[in-house]
């Protein structure tokens, strides 16, 4: 029976009551195993002799009326009994009318009176409507999740089953979490004109997690080494982080497979999982999984042979370049990695659906696993067609083009597998594509499907950001990767930041008037002010440069992977220095600027013609897992314009998926520019090494640079020193002719979790360096402090020379005083006695004048860092394409440097690409 208080008129909630226990018995509580109490037999009574029969007594149905129906027609409740009017009836044919009417779920009670009569009257209560349903106390699972599972909804008929089975649903779906101490308590309140609310009250309950993992049986293998293979995990701090210390029934049946799999690769081919229990602790807090494993004997691999139905083949060459061999441990891995591979051979050779079964021919008494690889006969299969879906924009020769087999063509897995390598690497469809390969019309006809899954390829990119290179970045782009769906590259990017301020304009047809031929162009504006690193690690800048040009790059396809590049580039350069601070008498001056910066000044076109040679089989140009890259290229600047060199480059990567998302990746790179005039190769134009892409140094922080010190003390009182603190040093990096840098990285697999966020955690080492310039002359103008007493030029303690002031002179290079009295006190005059008021006058006056002296503080320059020794650093770095942009961060020591260089511990990126 339900038992419920009815709502006032105006419908206001009443005192919710509990459903009975009818409703809840064997699902409130489900992990509780229940026992119903049953009554005590009565005792043991003497037979007593059968009565006889009586017989039925019929009648027959006079009239019948429905009464106390509200929504439901009288007819309606009629249909689901077989009582008719003038039909014949007994208590039995009543009794099963009442139990129809039960059993349709539209009633609450059913009564029929007048059966002695005939005049058949049935009295019936309805089941209410429901008028919406409730839940209280969900915290960890949302409505709309329990929405999804319940069958209960507002304006559909109230029953007791209904509610039995929806509880039981919400206590599943607690159960999938982990919540075995799950309650859920249903109540109802009676409303007006025969509704109900629904209330289900929700006790969530803690996870319950696993306490502890029991193996029994295991002598070879420690408990800890086969925790270690399963996916659940114990609850501990080591695991805190860990979604998998919660119990799951389909993660133990995981781990079974787990733990047979582990044995089976380590030889023991009899290993069983006897029985694997799970039980809940009295609290329900806790789970202890109990595990009785029989481990068996360790086999090794007796002999391996092959034993091929087509005749393309030689079994004796396939069995020797198999990877196992006789005398091996057993491992089941490496029989399904040969299976694979023989898989992979007939598809070069055109068998499709060649059909490789490993035979096993287990010897228990010698423990050998005899190999027997038989490869059914199978017929050369042809592609019939290449079936392309799901493309909505990108048109179908774009990716017929990255085929490379075609309708009618012998079927080549290497082929195959080349195609899904090419069409991955477009970047315009979802990750993990794959070739499908279904049966043709004929047993020895292929289809392949290419289902792909578009992603958007149109970027608009409105960024603010934060760099340790260039400070505050503004970015504002727009990218199509997949130009009218035809493959076409268009760009237009525009960048700020405190140090670069850019403008860039790009378009690429990959596919020119289709043919293999790709050709692009970049029209560009560059505004950079190279900085260093001044007092109190302030940055200064040092030179402005503003390129305006072009470049065309064309691509020519010479086989499969080699690939000739040819690129044509003009730009005009005007490097300019602060007239202001670098300049004196309108002209730049070494004395403040450094001889290096004033020879770049001035305005120069470089016009540049270069070729590159590039081989490429990597599995994906975007994130590649396997495969190589090497690249050789050469550029000659001279063809017209004022700028004369030859610059050579070559850089190489090759990557091994090493299973289980582990990647290895090998690069290196190197280069060498050779001026063609005679003249030095402008700094403008020289290699430079350093943050980003040397990590564990700062920006440009490797290779040939000038370093000024500035002097403390009096050189007479022989207190005179340099200042070596690293912060008072200005640094002034000067780039090379030569550089080679060398990186070993590993990127280390995360969870799914982990993954779905885009985190790529890596470690890696980087051996490099920069070199090879003509030693610059610096900016030793002081004159040195002689020695008194031995007339020699003084040393300081340091080692450095000790150094006066700088003498001033005029334009013509006559020597300048200073009036220290008098009317003109404090300007500088040739005179030595009184004071000139013009060039070429009589000086007047009888003051003795001392020599004038430049204002700029003593300081000493070192060129230091031009060596090809190897500069070498380790660190760890994070990829991380965050909801505001992609994100880099390392963290990188540099183990070995040079005198001179300038490192850096941590880098990040944020607002930019990297």
């Amino acid at each position: 029976m339900v038992t419920a208080i009815k709502a006032s008129n105006l419908g206001a909630r009443a005192t919710a009551t509990l459903l009975a226990g009818t409703i809840l018995s064997g699902v409130v509580a489900p992990a509780e195993a229940q026992t119903a109490a049953k009554p005590a037999a009565p005792a043991a009574q003497p037979q007593a002799a059968p009565a006889p029969a009586t017989p039925a007594v019929v009648r027959t149905i006079k009239s019948l009326r429905v009464e106390g129906s509200q929504r439901i027609e009288p007819e309606t409740v009629l249909s689901y009994t077989r009582l008719r009017v003038g039909d014949n009836y007994t208590n039995e044919t009543v009794d099963q009318a009442i139990k129809d009417l039960l059993a349709s779920d539209l009633l609450a009670d059913v009564q029929i009176e007048g059966v002695e009569s005939g005049n058949l009257v049935l009295r019936i209560r309805e089941n209410p409507v429901i008028n919406r349903v409730v839940f209280e106390g969900n915290k960890r699972l949302k409505q709309d999740k329990i929405d999804k599972e319940i069958k209960l909804k507002p304006r559909q008929i109230f029953t007791r089953t209904a509610v039995r089975a929806d509880i039981a649903r919400i206590i599943e779906l607690y159960r999938r979490q982990g919540r075995f101490a799950a309650r859920v308590e249903p109540k109802m309140v009676s409303l007006d004109q025969n509704r109900v609310d629904v209330i289900f009250e929700i006790h969530e309950g803690a996870k319950s997690k696993v306490r502890q993992i029991n193996i029994i049986g295991n002598e070879v293998f420690g408990d800890k080494k086969l925790r270690a293979q399963m996916a659940t995990k114990v609850a501990s701090l080591s695991h805190f982080l860990s979604s998998n210390t919660s119990y799951d029934q389909d993660r133990l049946a995981y781990d079974q497979q787990k733990l047979r799999q582990f044995y089976l690769t380590n030889g023991y081919a009899d290993f069983r999982v006897i029985s694997a229990v799970a039980e809940l602790t009295p609290d329900k807090k806790d789970f202890i999984i109990t595990y009785v494993v029989e481990e068996g004997p360790r086999y090794k691999f007796g002999p391996v042979t092959v034993d091929s139905a087509i005749r393309d083949f030689d079994d004796k060459k396939l069995a020797a370049a198999l990877p196992i061999k006789e005398g091996q441990w057993y491992n089941a891995k490496a029989v399904e990695d040969t299976v694979e591979q023989l898989s992979e051979t007939a598809g070069l050779f055109g068998y499709a659906f060649a059909d490789v079964r490993p035979d096993f021919q287990r010897n228990k008494d010698a423990l050998t696993m005899s190999m027997n690889f038989h490869i059914g006969e199978a017929n050369r299969t042809y592609i019939e067609r290449v079936e392309i879906t799901g493309n909505r924009q990108t048109q179908d020769k774009v990716i017929r083009r990255e085929m490379r087999v075609a309708e009618g063509d012998a079927f080549n897995t290497f082929l195959v597998k080349r195609s899904q390598d090419r069409i991955n690497s477009l970047g315009y469809f979802q990750d993990k594509f794959e070739i499908e390969r279904k049966e043709g019309s004929a047993p020895d006809r292929i289809v392949l499907g290419a289902n792909v899954e578009e992603k958007p390829n149109g970027e608009l990119t409105l960024s603010a950001g934060f760099s340790s290179l260039e400070r505050f970045i503004l970015q504002a782009s727009i990218r199509q990767r997949n130009f009218r769906g035809m493959g076409q590259t268009a760009s237009i990017s525009a960048d700020y930041s405190s140090y670069s301020k850019s403008v860039e304009l790009g378009f690429t047809e990959p596919y020119l008037f289709d043919s293999n031929i790709a050709l692009g162009a970049t029209i560009f504006r560059r505004d950079y002010n190279s900085f260093n690193f001044g007092l109190n690690n302030t940055r200064n800048t040092t030179y402005r440069q503003v390129s305006t040009g072009f470049q065309l790059v064309a691509g020519l396809p010479l086989t499969e992977y080699w690939t000739l590049s040819a690129r044509y580039y003009l730009a005009k350069d005007d490097v300019s220095l602060d007239k202001n601070t670098f300049y004196t008498d309108g002209k730049c001056d070494p004395f403040l600027a450094g001889r290096y910066y004033c020879e770049a000044v001035g305005n120069r076109l470089t016009s540049l013609v270069g070729l590159s040679l590039i081989y490429d089989s990597l599995n994906s140009r975007l994130r590649p897992t396997r495969g190589q890259r090497v690249s050789l290229g050469v550029d000659a600047a001279g063809l017209g314009g004022d700028v004369h060199y030859i610059r050579g480059r070559v850089d190489g990567a090759k990557y091994w998926g090493l299973g289980k998302g582990f990647v290895f990746s090998m690069t290196g790179e190197g280069g060498v520019i050779k001026s063609l005039d005679g003249t030095e190769v402008r700094i403008t134009d020289r290699f430079y090494l350093g943050e980003p892409q040397f990590r564990g140094f700062d920006i440009r922080g490797v290779g040939p640079r000038v370093q000024r010190y500035q002097y403390t003390g009096d050189p007479a009182s022989g207190t005179q020193a340099l200042v070596t603190s690293r912060d008072q040093i200005v640094d002034d990096a000067l780039g090379g002719k030569a550089y080679y840098l060398t990186k070993a990285e590993l990127e280390l697999p995360l969870g799914s979790g982990a993954a779905e966020l885009g985190l790529r955690p890596s470690i890696y080492v980087q051996a490099g360096s920069l070199f090879s310039i003509r030693r610059p002359q610096t900016n030793n103008y002081f004159p040195a402090y002689i020695d008194p007493k031995t007339g020699l030029p003084g040393i300081n303690k340091d080692g450095s020379p000790s150094l006066l002031p700088r003498p001033l002179n005029d334009t013509a290079g006559n020597a300048l005083y200073t009036v220290p009295t008098g009317t003109f006190q404090g300007l500088n005059t040739t005179c030595t006695i009184g004071y000139a008021a013009a060039a070429g006058q009589p000086c007047v006056g009888t003051s003795i004048n001392s020599r004038a002296l430049n204002s700029t503080p003593i300081f000493y320059e070192q060129y230091r860092g031009s060596t090809a020794s190897p500069r070498i650093s380790v660190g760890v770095g994070v990829n991380w394409n965050s909801p505001f942009g992609p994100l880099r961060i390392d963290l990188a020591k540099a183990i070995v440097s040079q005198p001179g260089d300038d490192k850096k511990l941590i880098t990040f990126n944020v607002g930019t690409q990297f």
